[in-house]
């Protein structure tokens, strides 16, 4: 496995995280890691769209939908 250094990290920071480690019961290298892989796990926004643009489509152009929103509108 890889080592990561992170430099100037502030004191602030450094404490609240060694807080967060020790509240789960774990040290800071294990909590740091969980941190780091959920992080990398997790899909980005973009992603998330692209995957969603390519995996859906809709015959509704945005008029109708403008239209639609009018109509509900005038209704009340």
């Amino acid at each position: 496995m890889t080592a990561i250094t992170i430099r100037d990290v502030p004191e602030a920071t450094l404490e609240a995280l060694k807080a967060k480690a020790a509240e789960g019961g774990r040290s800071l290298q294990a909590y740091l890691l969980d941190l780091v892989t959920r992080e990398a796990r997790t899909p980005t926004l973009a992603s998330m769209m692209a995957r969603l643009d390519a995996t859906t489509a809709s015959e509704v152009a945005t008029s109708d939908i403008l239209a639609a929103i009018d109509e509900g509108r005038a209704s009340r």
